[in-house]
Formats: structure tokens, C-alpha cells, sequence
């Protein structure tokens, strides 16, 4: 099947809930043009590989004319190293000195690149996640306008452990435009501190973990970035593999953390907020998005006092707030919808207050008749001006060991099955329901 027709519709569809992609493009092409001889008229500014020695052909080892290349940027005090069309195989790691930028051609987020463009053939590492991570960025360097690709990885139940593919370590590190086609691991901003980083434009197959982030003690930004299958192997072995073990994102202590149009589809987990040694985090997120998992977000500790706010979120399916979180939760213009395993669209454990304003959910229940579409166990809640679409069944239930519940102007469907059981410790009132069914 032809990757460019992915249909998140057909993966839906597939009993397991990862039908669509088929060919598993991307293996090297036979013959390899390589890299365009002399490019200094390709680089607005700084240097060039080519003329450290960069061969570009994906055969021989480039480790070392890039190496070379960053050296010199950096003794000149911070330059920028471009990287011309090729296939740039490196067999070793790169490292990026501080207040250099390594660039290639593309000047926006691509698809399907591997072999074009400004390409890295990516193969130290393989069989560990626990080695020096591929490409590491320091204060103030920057990776952009280039493809990572893999050609040794195989679509197989488990894919080859490699360690991370970017990592960064000090401030103001910078990933811009950048796809990795099909990393084990993809982005970590989190082993090392790594605040104010900016992280925008970047499309990837993480098959293992996509985008960790702890130790930010400064904001951090994340936007434009679409964890999606760039490279196949849906309905195989690969995609069972990540839906059953992948996490999308991971989010530590983070000071305040913006992350902007993050999506993801196919994961185990799409949102992980954790505690760390570091602590914890809070963050606003606003246009972000999991699709088709079983866990879209997953919160186990955010901080106390600020916590998270997700807003004009869309997820399909399931948010679980583990008895560990004593922070604040917010969904706010929410769209909620199911899967064929989803029952409650929000499972509802730890001490701390969530509340969804504005939302709307379908598509739950779907094995237990009688399930809640949120279902509050403990803490505290409030649902506002949310419409719960499903006809007859149960929206909420509000436990014995909720501490406060408010669930008021809602619209409900065909009866009010919301259910009480904390007694004066809940108001439920002004709820409409209406017999219109979607």
C-alpha cells in the first residue's frame, strides 16, 4: 500500500486498532547520487562538509569530515555547518558544540525523506538504549533542515534497541524542522538539564519513546511537532509493538512548559506526566492531541500549585489520573471519543482537582455497557458546560471518596445518569437533558 495514502480511518477500523499502512518504504536506493560536489554557494554562511572531506554517497563513514567541520565552527567562536543534498553515513556520534548550528536543505518538517534531501544514515548503537545517544546538542547549538534515518532498524516485534537518537545538555538548545524517520528514541531533553530548549517543526516515528523532558528549569517550548508513521509497519509486527510499549511524550520537571500542535497517533500512552528525581511539572498545552491509544494521557504527579491545562485538545482515547497526582488537572474545549475498548473517558484516582469545561464526548462504554464517561474515585471535580453525547448512557459518577464534586449546566442524552454517592460533598444541578441523539 502507498504510505501516502494513510487513512487513520482504516487503522481504526483494523480489529486491532492499527490497520493502514502497508510498504515499508525507505530502504537505501540501489545507486546513490552523492552529496554535489563543491556547495559553497548552496550556505548562506559558515562552513560546509563537503569540504571537510564529506563524501555523501551512504557508503563511506562521513563521522569524521563532520567532526572536523563542527571543530572548526566551534574554535571560531560558533558558527553554522551545512550539510548539502547527500546520504551522509556516520557510523560513529556526533557531537555539537555549543553556539554551532547543523544544518541542512529543508526549511520546513518533511515526510518520507529518507534518501533525499540532506539526509543522516544513522547506525551506532544498535542492540542498547543505554549508549551515547546520536547526535548531541549543547548551549546554544542547533539541529535543523535534516532527516534521520535508521537503515539497519527492522520492522519486527521488538524493533532493535539504539539509544536516543538527540539529546541536549545546557540551555537554549534547539531542534527546528527536523524529521527523524524512524528512531528507537527519538528527542532527550530531560538525562541532562536542558531548559529554555525550543523544539518546533519536528515529524517522527518513535517506535519506543518519543520526546522526554525533565530538568527544565526554565521555560521550555514545544510546538509544531507530529509523532505519526512516517516510515509503516502499522499492521505488523512494528505497530503492535508500539502500541502495546510506546509513549509519546514524557514530561518531567519542567518550570513551566508550552507545547503547542503536539500530536500523535498509535502510542500505548500519548501523555506521560511523571515525577522525577528533578520533581515535577506543569505545562500548558494548547492544540495538542493523541489518537487512537489506549491511554491518550496519563497523569501519575504534576506540581502542586500550578499543575496542567490542556486546552482545544482532542483525544481518543482514555485519561487516567493516577492516585499519585495531588496537582491540578484542566481540559478546557476538549473533544473525547472512544475506541472499541474504551469504557470511561476519564478514570479519575488522585487528590488533586480535575476539571473539564467546555468539552464534548462520544463513543464510550463500548464493552461495559454501564460505565461512567468519567468516573471519579477520588479528589476533587468539576464538569461545566460539557456535552455528553451518547444516548442513555451513564456520564458521571461521582464516589464516596470524591472530597468535592461540582457537575453543573451540562447537556446530557436521552436520561441524567449521573451518579452521586458522596452525598453533600457533590452538587449536581441545572444539568438539561435533551433526547436528540448524534
Amino acid at each position: 500500500m502507498n504510505l501516502k495514502q494513510f487513512s487513520r480511518r482504516r487503522l481504526l477500523r483494523n480489529a486491532t486498532v492499527a490497520a493502514a499502512l502497508g510498504s515499508l518504504g525507505g530502504a537505501a536506493p540501489a545507486t546513490l547520487r552523492a552529496a554535489e560536489g563543491s556547495t559553497k554557494s548552496r550556505a548562506t554562511a559558515g562552513l560546509n562538509v563537503r569540504d571537510f572531506g564529506a563524501v555523501g554517497d551512504g557508503k563511506a563513514d562521513d563521522t569524521a569530515a563532520f567532526t572536523a567541520a563542527m571543530k572548526e565552527a566551534s574554535d571560531a567562536g560558533g558558527d553554522l555547518v551545512f550539510v548539502p543534498r547527500g546520504n551522509y553515513l556516520l557510523k560513529g556520534t556526533l557531537d555539537v558544540p555549543e553556539n554551532v548550528t547543523l544544518e541542512g536543505v529543508f526549511r520546513a518538517p518533511t515526510a518520507r525523506t529518507q534518501n533525499h534531501g540532506s539526509c543522516l544514515l544513522a547506525v551506532a548503537g544498535a542492540g542498547s538504549t543505554e549508549g551515547t545517544p546520536f547526535i548531541t546538542l549543547h548551549q546554544n547549538s542547533t539541529l535543523r533542515g535534516l532527516t534521520v534515518f535508521y537503515p539497519e532498524q527492522k520492522p519486527t516485534n521488538a524493533p532493535t534497541p539504539y539509544p536516543w537518537t538527540v539529546r541536549g545538555i545546557g540551555d537554549n538548545c534547539s531542534l527546528i524542522d527536523v524529521l527523524l524517520v524512524n528512531p528507537y528514541q527519538a528527542v532527550d531533553f530531560g538525562t541532562h538539564p536542558a531548559g529554555r530548549h525550543l523544539i518546533r517543526g519536528l515529524y517522527a516515528q518513535p517506535l519506543y519513546r518519543g520526546v522526554f523532558i525533565d530538568q527544565c528549569f526554565d521555560v521550555g517550548r514545544v510546538e509544531d511537532v507530529h509523532l505519526w508513521p512516517f516510515w509503516g509497519g502499522w499492521d505488523g509486527d512494528l505497530g503492535k509493538f508500539t502500541r502495546e510499549q510506546g509513549i509519546a511524550f514524557i514530561i518531567g520537571r519542567t518550570d513551566w512548559e508550552y507545547l503547542f500542535n503536539c500530536f500523535c497517533i498509535g502510542f500505548n500512552v500519548g501523555f506521560q506526566f511523571i515525577k522525577t528525581k528533578a520533581g515535577m511539572p506543569n505545562a500548558v498545552l494548547t492544540q495538542c492531541g493523541s489518537d487512537i491509544g489506549p491511554t491518550a494521557v496519563r497523569i501519575e504527579n504534576v506540581q502542586d500549585h500550578a499543575g496542567i491545562s490542556f486546552v482545544n485538545g482532542q483525544f481518543m482515547a482514555g485519561i487516567e489520573v493516577k492516585e499519585t497526582n495531588r496537582g491540578p488537572v484542566k481540559f478546557t474545549a476538549c473533544g473525547f471519543w472512544g475506541i472499541p475498548s474504551t469504557d470511561s473517558h476519564a478514570i479519575l484516582e488522585g487528590r488533586g482537582h480535575t476539571t473539564f469545561n467546555g468539552c464534548h464526548f462520544v463513543s464510550w462504554a463500548k464493552k461495559d455497557a454501564n460505565a461512567p464517561c468519567i468516573h471519579a474515585k477520588r479528589g476533587g471535580l468539576t464538569v461545566t458546560a460539557c456535552d455528553f453525547a451518547e444516548h442513555g448512557k451513564a456520564q458521571v459518577t461521582i464516589e464516596p471518596d470524591v472530597e468535592a464534586a461540582i457537575v453543573f449546566g451540562n447537556r446530557l442524552r436521552g436520561k441524567d445518569r449521573v451518579a452521586n454517592n458522596a452525598g453533600e460533598k457533590a452538587q449536581v444541578l441545572l444539568n438539561v437533558v435533551s433526547d436528540q441523539k448524534r
